[in-house]
């Protein structure tokens, strides 16, 4: 994960060490200055101008999306490394590393089996009930698709939700429950007339087979814990972050219990992130962009 040393002002290569920055929490860093337009810069890997170190802030982001409250994350800070900073600083922290993070994967073409499992929930937003439409590849784990709304179950949303899934990559299958929008969803996006490219469309209703999607709702348990752990989510504006942030962490940092494999690794990424891997995502992040 090695960064070509280029210039920010005017993007030169024609650059040379010149000396450390001392700073107060992230020990000193490497100022290097531009042979071409004389200024000097440090190189930015995703925590410049951060004045935490970057294992604490990494810490931070990893432990709130794994079961820790914001609050409970700060409390932790101050007892154990006598660092004082506020729950909202914690929050800052998740949210600006998920954006990051998430316009970088978002380039990423996953290999996917196409057996893929949607299905949506309901999320608690300021006391309303939001939806969140969720897709999982089945032999990968990794979560292909996901859409969250604000209002109830429509078509337009369902509609949309299967042109994301059709994004990463043709499926064989998908599997969803009994909800009437689905099929109509399901024709809008994949009907083909052409047999080659056609697309199965697998009902299950619970009404009928007695059987629940299970390959799914366990991804649900797993979310809905970590929401019911927010006590709800509280802003309208936030709320698609941090749930875009639980997915990251499914499947770029969390080894899945069933096949002992991070998704996004058996999803065909090779990816040199090390043991802190929100740590490594954001250097690669950075890199990337």
């Amino acid at each position: 994960m090695e960064r070509n040393n280029i210039c920010p002002h005017c993007e030169s290569e024609n650059v040379v060490n010149r000396g450390l920055s001392k700073t107060k929490n992230r020990g000193t860093q490497q100022r290097l200055l531009c042979k071409d337009c004389k200024k000097t810069f440090i190189l930015d890997e995703g925590f410049w101008k951060m004045k935490n170190k970057e294992s604490i802030i990494t810490m931070c982001v990893d432990m709130y999306l794994s079961n820790l409250s914001s609050r409970k994350m700060r409390n932790q800070l101050k007892r154990h490394f006598n660092i004082k900073v506020s729950h909202v600083t914690v929050l800052d922290w998740v949210r600006k590393y998920i954006l990051k993070v998430q316009k970088f994967v978002d380039k990423l073409k996953p290999k996917l089996s196409g057996k893929v499992y949607a299905d949506e929930t309901t999320i608690d937003c300021q006391r309303r009930n939001d939806i969140f439409w969720c897709s999982i590849d089945w032999d990968t784990r990794f979560i292909n698709a996901t859409l969250y709304a604000p209002n109830s179950q429509n078509l337009k949303d369902a509609t949309e939700f299967m042109k994301r899934i059709g994004k990463a990559r043709r499926p064989k299958y998908i599997q969803t429950d009994g909800l009437p929008f689905y099929p109509k969803a399901f024709t809008k996006t994949f009907y083909t007339r052409y047999k080659k490219d056609r697309v199965e469309h697998r009902v299950n209703n619970v009404s009928k087979t007695k059987k629940h999607n299970v390959r799914i709702e366990t991804v649900f348990s797993k979310i809905k814990d970590r929401v019911y752990d927010f006590r709800g989510l509280k802003a309208v504006w936030s709320a698609p972050i941090l749930m875009a942030g639980i997915v990251l962490q499914h499947n770029f940092i969390e080894e899945h219990t069933t096949t002992g494999e991070n998704p996004c690794t058996l999803a065909g990424f090779d990816l040199d992130v090390g043991e802190n891997r929100w740590d490594g995502l954001i250097r690669m992040a950075s890199i990337q962009t």
